[in-house]
């Protein structure tokens, strides 16, 4: 008996690991296989032309505001500088991804103005700004709005305002400046360039990777990434920035820091260089800073020569457009390529797994408050509908050591994602956390299939068969939804 409870158990194991391999999408990306080589590791923007350092003028910072769409009015730090002779170049700074205001940017802002440059940073609009839905274009319409201000402030010259976008900041700007000739320049820092579902799952491979995850968990990427999420929207992960970057004829600045690992710091340049080839332009400047994150920064602060290279690069236009060296900095890496990412079937949406999530539970919930409602008649000294034993306690040993499945399964996931985001590792929680999980995941699937042997040779009557039945469907549902996600080994 006991052997054969063994074998069923295996089976069903492997039955789930299963599911889980064929279940689909897979995960397999594909090395890029080669990388860009920098000209010269000095970052220092060429040309013969003489643009004052940074640190050269006193800086004044004012605060206005500015009316976009629908009457709705932002504020808008603007930062001067101070003495500075004849009209001044300008800059419009655009947000990364999240909520942030015309405090941001303040030391980049401050260095840019102590050379000369006039920089202007409004708040990111936050009522048609969520997780859900932005509008990528309509942003950049308001960020025109603020560039029309910026482009009449005393000292600028009108023609010599670009914009800056930074992270997600980086898909409005060349908007703004596709076929605009009020941008006179775009600076692009941390682009994505390529869609945010594309860079999304790049970003999550290279992170769980550096985490040092096993090779299982990385199937879930696409699961995540390429699926649709509970309630609908996220239509702008799928946005290509492409076509616009196939209308700039401005200089370009591309920026990237080789610690970043949420980018496509080789691809990214690349496919903006082929789309800048398409426009016919070949105006474009790219710099790698060594050991640099994704805000361009070490340690917390901005990487040596950062703002001094991009004050140059402005103060230098239009000399500084093409000089060389075009590539310069250190040298980067990428491991795989940003790509399309396959979608899952309808059964693994996200809406189906939120079902599948209350309908495991509230079955798990509905066996429990029956096994309860069994014993009122105790109350009247009736008799219970209690299960026989050993039923009982293999009933609610199935039913916790389900729930203990997901909840270390959560856990593991919060925790992999803390290290992650704080670029940490720890090995005993990613490879140690990993076999717990699976580890309890097998427990419950043994207690499923000694429940189901229980129940066959000892019966059930009444109550007791009911809470035998919700729980054994709960679990169910809820350990072949835990098998989607990777949690059983798969043999293939």
């Amino acid at each position: 008996m006991r052997y054969r409870r063994l074998a069923a158990t295996v089976v069903v194991v492997l039955v789930l690991g299963l599911v889980g391999a064929f279940a689909g999408p897979g995960w397999n990306p594909q090395p890029l296989g080669h990388t860009v080589v920098p000209e010269t590791p000095d970052t220092t923007i060429g040309s013969d032309v003489l643009t004052p350092p940074v640190g050269t003028y006193e800086v004044a910072s004012e605060v206005v505001e500015v009316r976009v769409d629908d009457g709705v009015t932002v504020q808008a730090t603007i930062a001067s500088p101070v003495g500075a002779p004849g009209l001044r170049p300008a800059v419009l700074f655009m947000h990364g991804a999240g909520t942030a205001t015309h405090e941001n940017f303040a030391d980049t802002t401050t260095d840019l103005a102590s050379a000369g440059v006039v920089t202007m940073v409004p708040d990111k609009r936050a009522d048609t700004y969520t997780t859900r839905s932005r509008d990528y274009p309509g942003m950049a319409e308001d960020y025109l709005d603020s560039l029309a201000v910026l482009r009449e402030h005393d000292g600028v010259d009108p023609a010599r305002v670009g914009v800056y976008g930074e992270s997600e900041g980086a898909i409005p700007a060349p908007i703004a400046a596709a076929g605009n000739d009020d941008v006179a320049f775009v600076v692009l820092v941390s682009a994505p360039v390529v869609p945010i579902r594309e860079q999304g799952a790049l970003a999550a491979d290279s992170y769980l990777r550096d985490v040092g995850v096993p090779d299982q968990v990385l199937r879930a990427i696409p699961r995540l990434v390429g699926g649709t999420l509970p309630g609908g929207g996220f239509e702008y992960f799928d946005f290509d920035p492409s076509p616009y970057h196939q209308r700039l004829t401005q200089p370009v600045l591309v920026v990237y820091g080789t610690a970043d690992a949420s980018m496509p710091i080789v691809q990214g340049p690349e496919v903006l260089v082929r789309d800048l080839e398409r426009a016919g332009n070949d105006l474009y400047t790219i710099r790698y800073y060594a050991g640099a994150n994704h805000g361009i920064r070490i340690d917390g602060v901005l990487a040596p020569g950062f703002t001094e290279d991009l004050a140059r690069w402005i103060l230098g236009l239009p000399e500084t457009a093409d000089a060389q060296p075009r590539i310069a900095g250190d040298q980067p890496v990428q491991a795989y390529r940003a790509e399309p990412v396959d979608q899952p079937r309808w059964f693994a949406t996200g809406d189906m797994m939120v079902a599948s999530f209350l309908v495991g539970f509230g079955l798990l919930a509905l066996g429990a408050v029956t096994a309860a409602a069994g014993q009122v008649p105790r109350l009247w000294g009736r008799r219970a509908g209690a299960l026989p034993a050993p039923l009982g306690r293999h009933t609610a040993a199935l039913s916790l050591a389900t729930t203990a499945t997901w909840v270390l399964f959560g856990s593991y996931l919060v925790g992999v994602a803390d290290l992650a985001l704080n670029y940490r590792t720890n090995p005993l929680l990613a490879q140690g956390g990993w076999l717990v999980a699976q580890l309890v995941g097998i427990l419950a699937a043994a207690l499923l299939v000694q429940v189901v042997e229980t129940w066959w040779r000892r019966g059930a009557r009444g109550t007791g068969r009911a809470v035998v039945v919700l729980t054994l469907l709960g679990a169910l549902v809820l350990l072949v939804t835990a098998a989607y996600w990777g949690v059983y080994p798969a043999l293939l």
